[in-house]
């Protein structure tokens, strides 16, 4: 039981290990990024934006396509900043070194450069809870983006996203879990928390909290174009012979109420 569990005594380089082990999948992100990208614009992307990058892995793997891809990986942690050099960035040869940027800065913060991409991934942007601030960092978004650029955000919902309750995944070395805590219906506020059990069998708890704002896809979308999006597009996932999601994502402006979904959504300049 998550009550049981210790307090967090993992390093910063186990946190972040085991993270990215549970959430991330950078193959899957980069190839839906290209695929859409090119449906669009007829043409690959070169140019990442990685917003709250955190290690910078995804940006790092982005720079590995080929000779003229560049990326950028912001985040305003240095610790996560740290563990991505220290992991991700010295595996890149020096050729590709150099065109993948680490900045240590606030996503709010007006940057000289622009990309055919920029990215908010792992629902880092709900950490804004009004309204006008979501809409001035998509300002920066839009303002950070070539004239064919794609903003592209993950969202996630359903029945089960707004009840408390602790989803527990069991990997080869470790368990994940992920705990709603708490959800206020009035303001749509949420604390969410993942917790670990490591192969030694100790649990360590609350190794990541988020205090965010559930934002729905509908919302994002208005917002966006709120702040100057020209369109924005709206994806579901297909579902597999079990029941569950396979991984293949569709255009679609109707789907059906299920108990927990993630998807993406695309905004155009």
């Amino acid at each position: 039981m998550l009550d049981e569990m210790n307090n967090n005594t993992l390093s910063e380089d186990d946190k972040h290990r085991l993270y990215e082990s549970a959430v991330q999948c950078n193959e899957g992100d980069i190839s839906f990024i290209n695929f859409q990208y090119e449906a669009i614009y007829n043409k690959k992307p070169l140019s990442l934006r990685e917003d709250f990058g955190g290690t910078g892995m995804l940006a790092c793997e982005w720079v590995k396509q080929g000779p003229n891809h560049t990326s950028y990986g912001i985040d305003i942690d240095q610790g996560p900043i740290i563990y991505g050099q220290k992991h991700h960035y010295v595996k890149l040869s020096e050729e590709q070194k150099a065109r993948m940027n680490y900045i240590e800065g606030d996503v709010m913060a007006d940057y000289s450069f622009k990309s055919d991409v920029i990215v908010a991934f792992n629902f880092s942007y709900f950490i804004f809870k009004k309204r006008n601030e979501l809409l001035e960092y998509f300002k920066k978004v839009r303002a950070g983006l070539n004239s064919d650029g794609a903003f592209f955000v993950d969202i996630f919902g359903g029945i089960e996203a707004r009840q408390e309750l602790v989803e527990e995944t069991v990997h080869d070395e470790f368990s994940y879990f992920w705990d709603c805590d708490k959800y206020n219906p009035i303001t749509n506020e949420c604390l969410y928390k993942i917790h670990f059990k490591t192969a030694d069998n100790k649990k360590h708890r609350d190794v990541f909290v988020y205090d965010w704002r559930m934002w729905g896809i509908t919302e994002i979308r208005e917002i966006m174009e709120d702040a100057g999006f020209s369109k924005t597009v709206t994806f579901w996932e297909g579902e597999g012979e079990d029941g569950t999601g396979d991984g293949n994502f569709y255009r679609t402006d109707e789907a059906e109420n299920c108990e927990s979904w993630v998807t993406y959504i695309v905004g155009l300049p």
